[in-house]
């Protein structure tokens, strides 16, 4: 039977703190391309549900917006003349 020891405590503490932030060292370099996926399997589902043909989608959203074009400017409404009250004291 073994003896629990302060050497062998430190040890233990030790590895642990190695082995977690080596998995958050490997988070960050891992997360981007994994929420990358997820994000992608997503669209791709959400467009097979809804019938979306990738081709008819980005034609739409490309007509889809167009500037009004006029010829001059809109002109303010007159509402009146400007009249500057003077204080009385």
């Amino acid at each position: 039977m073994e003896t629990a020891s302060v050497s062998g405590l430190f040890k233990w503490l030790l590895i642990i703190c190695l082995v977690y932030y080596g998995l958050r060292f490997l988070m960050r370099l891992l997360a981007p391309v994994i929420v990358q996926e997820v994000v992608k399997k997503a669209e791709e589902n959400f467009n097979r549900q809804n019938g979306y043909n990738d081709t008819q989608h980005t034609q739409s959203r490309q007509n889809t917006y167009s500037k009004p074009v006029s010829d001059k400017p809109k002109e303010k409404k007159k509402v009146g003349e400007y009249i500057d009250f003077e204080e009385i004291e």
